[in-house]
């Protein structure tokens, strides 16, 4: 599915408002009833305009790189590059104990 056009949005002006307008989980959940092919149709057409550039990036980690190259030929492979990079950094929760202060009698200092 190529690109038609510079100024064509692939998707109802309704839906591309719904879409700016929600919360990252909810973008997540609404941006799944687009189809695939439609889906990196909107991120590469998203990452084209300032304003829409973050929900670009964010439409485009829904999709696969080949998907977004189909779409965008090299734009689409930098564009994938861009989304993986702009991906939040999962901090991973290690299983150590943080440290406490003793609940047992305090030793006095002698001074």
């Amino acid at each position: 599915m190529p690109l038609l056009s510079e100024d064509f949005c692939p998707i109802s002006e309704s839906l591309l408002g719904r879409l700016y307008r929600s919360s990252p989980e909810g973008l997540t959940v609404l941006v799944r009833t687009v189809p695939v092919g439609t889906r990196a149709l909107l991120a590469y057409y998203c990452s084209r305009r300032a304003h829409l550039e973050p929900l670009g990036l964010a439409i485009a980690l829904t999709c696969s790189a080949e998907e977004l190259y189909d779409v965008a030929g090299q734009a689409g492979w930098a564009l994938f590059a861009r989304a993986q990079a702009s991906k939040p950094v999962e901090v991973r929760s290690t299983n150590r104990r943080g440290i406490t202060l003793s609940s047992g009698p305090l030793r006095k200092i002698p001074t």
